[in-house]
């Protein structure tokens, strides 16, 4: 062991419940282990720089430990922004039906052949074309709209069937 490492490992042996505790009442007991263990690898990288002094190695140390911390925050606050995008997007583009408003359609829809019911869960439900609907499927356009023609005629037939006599 070299003389950096050992004055290191000194250092870290000294301080590290101490600068556990100092992460925990930051960022919780959850994170805290993380973030001790990012520390010391950071450490163990900069050894070259690690203050001789006993007290100073252990200030270097929670400069090192805060550095993680703010390090772990920008990350969080950026996963929380992401979130909000994400949340606000879905919001915007949210198109669900009450629960039970098409049910009988998508049962029906589920009845089918599963080659059938892609085509039109691609065309009505995420917006595509018969033709992107077939390239997605890796079919050519006309047996997507072979396809597709196919599914309206069992849906209709399948939903009339269904539907309650007036």
């Amino acid at each position: 062991m070299t003389d950096g490492s050992a004055l290191l490992t000194a250092a870290l042996e000294a301080s590290a419940a101490d600068i556990l505790a100092y992460l925990q009442r930051r960022a919780g007991p959850d994170d805290a282990p993380d973030l001790l263990g990012e520390t010391m690898v950071v450490a163990w990288r900069r050894v070259a720089e690690l203050p001789v002094d006993a007290e100073r190695a252990r200030m270097w140390l929670f400069g090192i430990a805060r550095g993680a911390l703010l390090n772990h925050a920008r990350g969080s606050r950026r996963r929380w922004a992401l979130a909000d995008r994400i949340r606000l997007q879905v919001r915007e583009n949210a198109c669900a039906p009450p629960s039970d408003a098409g049910a009988d359609v998508r049962d029906a829809i589920a009845r089918l052949d599963l080659d059938l019911a892609e085509v039109v869960r691609l065309v009505h439900w995420e917006g595509f074309s018969l033709a992107e609907a077939g390239e997605i499927i890796g079919i050519p356009a006309s047996t997507a709209r072979g396809r597709y023609q196919r599914a309206k005629a069992e849906l209709r037939a399948a939903l009339s069937m269904e539907a309650p006599l007036a």
